[in-house]
Order: structure tokens, then sequence, then C-alpha cells
């Protein structure tokens, strides 16, 4: 049996790992930065063994780097308005770049000159500075490295600039920060699509690193998702890693032939809560519930997915809001296109829906790939919209009792 020193270590280890996960960039300031500190090394080696993750924690921060998913796979930043759009991230990376030349100390101004003159000799292509859109796309970037503490305001503030191009400000450059932002360094990557596919890369871990890092950071894994090599390192070592997510993690992994989630009884590392509060949650739960029901497959037959029906959506939310008018948001109830966008982004994120691809009958020929499959292809999921929503597996958790009892 444990003793109590045991146990004690062991949940102060998974609450640092929960940590991490949850925020991969800790400042002094955060609740367990102290704990990740102490466990500093035996988490570097849990990290890196486990998922392939490099840990670095220094006096004034600790940085995971998670580099990545893929295409497709990736969580946006977000602010008080809405998630990042492209040109504030390229203001980001210009601006990141540029903290790491720039003097310990800089102006505003000055910071915003070199930012575009970094952007002039990489070759990208920037609008007057003076446009308003162009002057919040900058400002929303530094305001980010203000609360990731790569820029500290000394006089003045960054928040300024997106209303005034006159806005003046004193900064200080914290260089070391700046420096561990990038999860991937892209000297490699000859292009915007090798860098992402070299930053998904698993390394040496292949398969398992892949799978795991799916599992941990993505809300549900259908096998269909997988290559023929991590379908294979799934089924085999699944049952072995499932007490491994449980006892570093806190997580309980939910097996199922169509593929496997992990879930977390304490629902604190996602940002993006479902089922939840508020018309769009409300609306996307009964939904998925309702097309469950609607769609579900005969028993016995392994499916990671089936096609939606044109408007069959469409004729639930319709449903829904005329049952609902009385406590859900008017702008939704009188706006049902954008309930329904709202809807399926949620479900989108949620890995409960899809857009559908061609199938494996529709593709090239590989015989390989084929004989691997032991899905049914109608579950295929890509980013193509002309054919319809897919409903995956997954969705059937939310099904009805009333369903569930059939």
């Amino acid at each position: 049996m444990p003793d109590e020193h045991d146990i004690a270590l062991a949940t102060e280890r998974r609450r640092a790992v929960r940590t991490l996960l949850a925020a991969p960039l800790l400042l002094p300031s955060g609740e367990d930065f102290a704990l990740v500190r102490r466990h500093a090394e035996w988490l570097k080696g849990w990290f890196g063994n486990f998922l392939g993750y490099r840990l670095v924690v220094e006096a004034g921060f600790a940085r995971l780097f998670k580099p990545g998913l893929g295409p497709g796979a990736g969580r946006p930043l977000l602010r008080a308005t809405g998630p990042f759009t492209p040109r504030m991230y390229a203001y980001l990376t210009l601006a990141t770049a540029v903290l790491l030349t720039c003097p310990e100390q800089v102006l505003l101004s000055q910071l915003v000159a070199d930012i575009r003159a970094a952007a002039a000799e990489a070759g990208i292509e920037l609008d007057d500075a003076q446009r308003p859109a162009e002057r919040r796309a900058l400002g929303a970037a530094l305001r980010q490295l203000v609360q990731w503490t790569a820029l500290q305001e000394e006089q003045g503030t960054v928040s300024g600039y997106a209303e005034d191009d006159q806005a003046e400000a004193m900064l200080t450059v914290n260089r070391d920060i700046a420096a561990h932002l990038p999860a991937t360094p892209p000297g490699r990557a000859g292009d915007p699509a090798d860098f992402l596919r070299y930053a998904a890369d698993p390394g040496p871990g292949g398969a398992r690193h892949a799978v795991r890092r799916r599992l941990v950071e993505t809300p549900v894994v259908h096998v269909d998702d997988l290559t023929a090599a991590e379908r294979a390192w799934l089924r085999r070592e699944q049952r072995r890693d499932e007490q491994s997510y449980l006892m570093y993690a806190g997580l309980q992994a939910e097996l199922r032939a169509e593929g496997a989630a992990l879930l977390d009884p304490d629902d604190d590392l996602s940002d993006v809560s479902f089922p939840g509060s508020g018309t769009v949650a409300q609306a996307a739960l009964l939904a998925v519930g309702a097309l469950v029901e609607r769609l579900r497959p005969d028993p016995g037959q392994l499916v990671t997915g089936v096609p939606v029906p044109d408007e069959a959506l469409d004729l639930i939310l319709a449903d829904l809001t005329k049952r609902h008018q009385r406590r859900w948001a008017g702008r939704y109830v009188e706006d049902l296109v954008s309930l329904r966008e709202a809807v399926v982004a949620i479900l989108l994120g949620m890995g409960l829906v899809a857009w559908a691809r061609p199938t494996v009958a529709d593709r090239e020929p590989d015989e390989a790939v084929a004989a691997e499959r032991a899905v049914d292809a109608r579950g295929a999921r890509g980013e193509s919209r002309e054919d319809g929503l897919v409903l995956l597996a997954a969705a059937a958790r939310y099904a009805s009792t009333e369903a569930i009892r059939r």
C-alpha cells in the first residue's frame, strides 16, 4: 500500500501535469508555478517520454512546447471579441521576431516601425499603418505579448495604439520569454504547409506520441482519423495507457471500437465546455441528440460516421427554436442561419460532426490503406463542405435516454 507521502507526491505531480497541459506558458503569478518548479525534473522526463513534449522551467516562466497536431487541429488565441484573425497572427509573429533583436527598452512607435520593416524584409504586404483595421490587428498582437509578459509596459500602454497611431509608451522587452514563444522553429520549413507538417511530426516517438498527443489535446479520436500505424498502436496499447492517463493526468479513458476519448471529471482542461450554458450550447446539445436518434445505424455495425441528410439540421433547429424561443437569445431565434453556423462550429470543435470528404471508393486506389480500414468509409472526415456534414460516432454519447433504450 502506498504511504501518505507517495500519495501526496503523486497528487502534486498530477496537478502539475494538468496545469501545464492547460497553460503551456506558465508565469510566476500562476497559482501552481511553484509546484511546477518543485517537480521540474520529473515533469521534463514524463512529458518527454510520454508525449514527446519538451519542457523548459526557469525562474521567470515554465514553457511546455506542444508542437501541434497538423492542419485544422489547432485552437485559436481568443480575445474578448473573438478569435485572432490571420492578420493578427501575422503581426504577432513579426513582433515576436523583432523582440529577439531590439533593445531591452523600446518606444512603442519604434517597435511599430521595426515590425513594419521586418514585414517588408520578409516580403509580407501590410496595409497603411493609419488604417483602423491595421492598427487593431497590431494592437491585439501587442496586447497578447503584454499578457505573456514578453512586453512590459513601463509608461503608457499599447492599448491606445488601436485607436490612435500617435499613441506612445515605453516598453521593456523580456527576451527570454519572447525566445521561448514559438513551439517549433520555422527555419527548416520551405513554406507554411511544410511548416505545419514539420511541426506536427511526432519525431522518434512515431505512432506512440502521435496517438497520445491527439487523445490528450482533442475531445475525441476516431480510428478513421488515424494512419494505419497509429490505428495499430492504439488497438495494441490503449488498455495499457489507460492507467497512465488516469494516474498522471487525472483523465478517464473511454475506449470504443470506433475510437477513444479522454474524459476530465474535473472539467477544467478545456476552454470549451460541452454541454454548456447559453443558447448556442443548449441548441447544440439538443440538436446532436436529435440527430443521433434519427440517424443511429443498426446495432452491430461498426460505423464511425453517417451522413446528415440535407436540411435535417435546419429542420431540427427550427423545431427547437419554436419550443424554446421564450428562453433563448432573441438574435438566434430570429436568425436561424446564425444559430446553425454557431451550432455547427461547436459540434465540429467537439469532434461530434465533420465535413464530409470523398469516401475510399471515390479516391485513388491505395490497396494498403483500404486493407487496413476496419471502419465504414462514410465516416471519413475532411475540410470540404461540398458534401455536407457527417455525424460521428462520439455523438452517440449525447443521445436521449429514450433513444439509448431503443
